[in-house]
C-alpha cells in the first residue's frame, strides 16, 4: 500500500524557516510530479511547488517563489520543501501529493495526483 508521509511542520515567528519532509512507501518517486498543496480554514487548496523528478524541473506558485524551494532525493525516495521568510498568510496544513507524468493536467490541478498524505500543520505568528 502507498504511503506517504509529511513531517517538518510546526510553530514558527514571521520571517522564520521550516523544512518539510515527505517520505514515500512501497512507491517509486521516479517519473513522478511530487507537489506541495496547502489549505487553511476557509480557504481554498493551494498549489505551491512541485517537482517532476524525471527531470528535476521545478514549479512555484507566485506566493511562495523566492522563499520555498522543493527538492527531491530519488534514492531515498523523499520530497524536501525548505521555506524560509515565512509570514502568517503561510499558516495552513501542508499535503504531499504524487501524480505520474501520463496524469492530465497542469502541476497545479489536484486531479493530477494519484496519492494524498495526511498533512502536517504550519502555524506562522506574527
Amino acid at each position: 500500500q502507498v504511503q506517504l508521509e509529511e513531517s517538518g511542520g510546526g510553530s514558527v515567528q514571521s520571517g522564520g524557516s521550516l523544512t518539510l519532509s515527505c517520505k514515500f512507501s512501497e512507491f517509486s518517486i521516479a517519473g513522478h510530479y511530487i507537489s506541495w498543496f496547502r489549505q487553511d480554514t476557509g480557504r481554498e487548496r493551494e498549489a505551491i511547488a512541485s517537482i517532476y523528478t524525471g527531470s528535476g524541473t521545478t514549479y512555484y506558485a507566485d506566493s511562495v517563489k523566492g522563499r520555498f524551494t522543493i527538492s527531491r532525493d530519488n534514492a531515498k525516495n523523499m520530497v524536501v520543501l525548505q521555506m524560509t521568510n515565512l509570514k502568517p498568510d503561510d499558516t495552513a496544513m501542508y499535503y504531499c501529493a504524487a501524480g505520474p507524468r501520463s496524469n492530465p493536467g497542469a502541476w497545479y490541478k489536484a486531479s493530477k495526483y494519484n496519492y494524498w498524505g495526511q498533512g502536517t500543520q504550519v502555524t506562522v505568528s506574527s
